[in-house]
């Protein structure tokens, strides 16, 4: 999220003043919201769709439409706002694990990632996505695609964020 002097200057105000009185109406509308520093951070990314019920992917069974809840898609995605992020996928070496070219990863910012998440790693000076994996302690990432090697680092490997959702849009 922009701070308060790059919103004064993309929305062309006078004063930090205007920018302030616009945030707190964004907060009272609960667009945006601080965290213990001040910073702003999003809120309801995805709006509130009702909750409906379930639906059988199994056996095909009666259903009966019920509202049971409104559900908060970023608040079920999103554990920690201010480590979360998106990024568009590019590539095939995913798609073993439905990842696939144009779906977004929701990723939140780690340092360390357990073998077997998927994470976004530098690797030598390039990054990717991949599973993270270690093999006699020492840690490699390992593709989802059987026409992809693995990737041992040269010279550095380091997460920077595991992987938490993976969202795709049907046209």
């Amino acid at each position: 999220m922009p701070g308060y002097k790059e919103i004064m200057e993309l929305l062309g105000f006078k004063s930090k003043n205007a920018v302030f009185k616009l945030i707190g109406r964004l907060v009272e509308e609960g667009v945006v919201e601080k965290d213990k520093k001040g910073k702003l951070l999003p809120r309801r990314l995805f709006g509130e769709p009702p909750l409906l019920g379930v639906v059988e992917a199994g056996i095909p069974a009666e259903a009966e439409e019920q509202v049971l809840d409104a559900f908060a898609l970023d608040e079920f995605l999103i554990k920690k706002p201010d480590k979360t992020f998106l990024l568009k996928v590019q590539g095939e070496s995913m798609i073993e694990a439905h990842i696939m070219e144009d779906d977004l990863v929701l990723a939140e910012r780690a340092e360390q990632a357990r073998p077997g998440k998927i994470v976004i790693a530098e690797v030598d000076g390039e990054w990717t996505l991949k599973y993270y994996r270690e093999r006699n302690g020492k840690p490699y990432l390992e593709p989802a695609n059987k026409n992809f090697k693995l990737i041992f680092p040269k010279k550095s490997l380091r997460v920077a964020a595991v992987v938490k959702a993976v969202i795709r849009k049907f046209t």
